[in-house]
């Protein structure tokens, strides 16, 4: 890709971010509740002080002025304070940023890890049992909710068997001072193969969750992908040759199939970090989509707003990604 076509890019998530922007204020605006009222609760202050807090919050200023200011400030990479935390918005994201990355990795190797063998073993052996089987499976994974799913996991594995630990990213003991912020990165890196463990353990219950639906995306998309490859010419050219199966499958079949794969996976790894909301609050892990849901509670507006812009950003750079790999698995495409 040459210079021109990433600025090209670039700008076009200018207006992504402010349609975006522009959504999430509206919809917060009209969201019932005021984030003065409940920061206040039943506490007896007087209109003064509300009204001092009110301006503090920026909350006394018309909306049309509070959203440019916003924006401005976003722009200039400030996005103000959070009502609840008291601190820069970017720091609290930061915070909490790496706990949900990290979930969202694990996550999508399990995905990739299932998908890719299931789905070209089920194209090689087209209608056979496993073929039925695995298909049926799929559509299971991709139906049922996150959240009913991640508390059936709980209930078995945390709940009843008790070999795994219900909530949390790891236990009071198992402290490890933070290098990357990746919990099961710095553990290895300290030497700490018992945080390494009691990380894993915790992680594997809301990974699974997350990571399960995926697979059977990918899953099918590989299927049919391999089943539209393994048709071609050049296929059957190459079986004429005389090449094994698994070399024409491996070499030839697999390399042009996973295309439409590494298109549905940017596309689900950007929907990980936000779909992450409801496992995260299943799990009590405390990633950004649990931060986010407890802001929405509190009404806290700086944080959803940059938070969802995190979002989209993300989003569309992983799509950016995947064209880029478009060119890596398939030379003659040219972006």
């Amino acid at each position: 890709m040459n210079l021109g076509k990433f600025v090209e890019r670039l700008l076009q998530l200018i207006p992504v971010l402010f349609g975006v922007s522009t959504i999430v204020f509206v919809m917060m605006l009209f969201t019932p509740g005021d984030p003065v009222d409940i920061m206040l609760g039943d506490q007896h202050v007087t209109e003064q002080m509300e009204r001092a807090l009110r301006h503090d919050m920026g909350l006394d200023l018309p909306p049309v002025e509070r959203f440019f200011k916003f924006l401005g400030n976003a722009a200039k990479g400030d996005f103000g304070l959070s009502y609840y935390h008291r601190a820069p918005v970017a720091e609290v994201i930061a915070s909490r940023l790496p706990a949900t990355i990290e979930l969202s990795l694990v996550a999508l190797i399990i995905g990739l890890t299932i998908s890719i063998p299931l789905g070209v073993l089920a194209a090689v052996k087209k209608n056979s049992m496993f073929d039925r089987i695995a298909t049926v499976t799929s559509l299971f994974g991709i139906s049922m909710p996150g959240f009913w799913f991640g508390i059936l996991l709980l209930i078995l594995f945390a709940v009843n068997l008790h070999w795994l630990p219900v909530a949390g990213r790891s236990g009071f003991s198992f402290e490890v001072e933070p290098i990357t912020h990746l919990l099961l990165v710095d553990s290895l890196l300290r030497g700490r193969p018992d945080a390494f463990w009691d990380a894993l353990k915790h992680i594997t219950l809301p990974a699974i969750t997350l990571g399960l639906p995926l697979a059977s995306i990918l899953m099918r998309v590989t299927r049919a992908s391999m089943l539209d490859v393994l048709d071609r010419d050049y296929i059957t050219f190459a079986e004429a040759k005389g090449l094994s199966r698994m070399k024409v499958i491996g070499k030839h079949a697999l390399k042009n199939a996973l295309i439409p794969t590494v298109t549905v996976a940017a596309l689900q790894a950007g929907s990980l970090l936000g779909g992450s909301m409801v496992v995260e609050t299943v799990f009590g892990w405390p990633g950004l989509g649990r931060l986010v849901v407890e802001s929405i509670f509190v009404r806290n507006y700086p944080l959803i707003q940059a938070a969802v812009l995190f979002y989209a950003f993300t989003y569309v750079m992983l799509n950016f990604v995947a064209d880029i790999l478009y060119t890596v698995l398939n030379p003659r495409v040219k972006l």
